[in-house]
């Protein structure tokens, strides 16, 4: 097996048991590597550490697989790990009776680069690394042999593929399409009927990491005036209409969107389609146009695209998230509700808190943190990976 030698010191990351080995703490390979082939990790001592794979294009040059030298990384590996991950979400009481739940979540369940996430019998599948690009075979293998699901998509067109020099990759991987007679794709997600769009949708068709946040919106919601800002599919819209709300105002720039969100409404003949309203327009233009019109909402949704995709975007991203948080300070009635959230892997927890009280000072308003929110549990954060940590949320309540 093809050894990569560390530079000296660099090998302490991997003590840390953190999975990425960057570009600059590679001192040379031994040997001969394709993409995604598996390496023997050594120290600049020749201490045996690791296996990973290897992406030869990507400044992380290596992921780690296994902390021990000495297990094999073959199609039974990835049948362990991937029933463990199964089977740590099915123990969990939070997740009990969900039909939408992510199965696997990259280096926190011990697969970089592999998401899979459950809808119903469905599965929806991102391989976004070299490695779980080059065991897909097994991967699908290990997933059906795990789930007993009927047919899996595959996903794999993320932006992060290219930094891996891959290309592109979707289709039916394992069963058939749906028939055309067949209903749409839909999951019910604590009492309301959501549909799902793998093959077109964002990310793998929906975002089940606002699971338990949609929830905490209904939770909220009974007698006041909702805004829900980059409302997609309307998820939050329709937890705030279950839970009571008086009205709800829902903004996206997307029509297809909004089509999907009048669509879910539709799904669910028990909500007051009354008390919607759905508008297409630039949320930030959108907002200005709110506060020159003197309108306050009771609670404020705010949870924008992906607005630094690294840490490189981290400046750029500061200022937008400043700029809708402070709009939406302004248009909070007195004694009203934020959540705001940033699903942003450049901005940290602490940075983005930091954002909103620079936010909430420039509007004026004395805020408190009620509730720190984050991805529901089947979204796990290995201690060791605080990377995985990228959604992250407050839920304030202004004077």
């Amino acid at each position: 097996m093809t050894q990569l030698i560390l530079k000296d010191g660099k090998e302490r990351s991997l003590f840390r048991r953190h999975p990425w080995i960057f570009e600059g703490s590679v001192a040379r390979l031994d040997g001969r590597v394709r993409p995604g082939d598996t390496v023997e990790v050594l120290d600049a001592g020749g201490r045996r550490l690791a296996k990973a794979a290897w992406s030869p294009k990507s400044q992380i040059r290596a992921r780690v697989w296994s902390f021990d030298p000495d297990e094999t990384i073959d199609d039974a590996f990835f049948k362990r790990r991937i029933a463990a991950a199964v089977a740590r979400r099915e123990v969990l009481p939070q997740l009990a009776g969900q039909a939408g739940m992510r199965l696997i979540h990259g280096e926190s369940d011990g697969l970089p680069g592999v998401i899979a996430d459950r809808y119903g019998d469905t599965i929806c599948l991102q391989l976004t690394a070299a490695g779980s690009d080059k065991w897909r075979k097994a991967i699908v293998a290990a997933l059906v042999k795990a789930t007993g699901a009927a047919r899996i998509y595959e996903r794999s067109d993320s932006d992060v593929r290219g930094l891996e020099g891959l290309e592109s990759v979707t289709g039916w991987v394992h069963g058939e399409a749906p028939g055309v007679d067949e209903p749409p794709l839909s999951i019910d997600e604590n009492g309301v009927r959501l549909g799902v769009d793998v093959v077109g949708g964002h990310k793998t068709g929906f975002y089940l990491d606002q699971r338990d946040n949609r929830l905490l919106t209904r939770a909220l919601a009974a007698g006041r005036s909702v805004l829900n800002c980059f409302c997609y599919t309307g998820g939050f819209s329709l937890q705030a209409l279950a839970g009571g709300a008086a009205h709800v105002l829902s903004i996206d720039s997307s029509g297809p969107a909004l089509a999907g969100a009048r669509a879910n409404l539709a799904q669910n003949p028990q909500l007051d389609a009354s008390r919607t309203e759905w508008l297409e327009a630039d949320v930030f233009d959108a907002l200005r146009v709110f506060r020159k019109e003197g309108r306050k909402f009771d609670l404020i949704v705010l949870d924008p695209p992906k607005f630094a995709p690294s840490a490189a975007h981290a400046e750029r991203a500061a200022r937008a998230y400043k700029d809708i948080n402070l709009l939406g300070f302004r248009l909070l009635a007195p004694g009203g509700l934020l959540m705001t959230y940033s699903c942003s892997g450049g901005i940290g927890l602490e940075l983005f808190q930091k954002i909103v009280a620079g936010a909430a000072i420039d509007a004026g308003r004395d805020a408190r943190i009620l509730q720190r929110l984050a991805a529901g549990a089947d979204h796990p954060v290995a201690v060791h990976f605080p990377e995985g940590e990228y959604l992250k949320g407050l839920l304030l309540q202004a004077d």
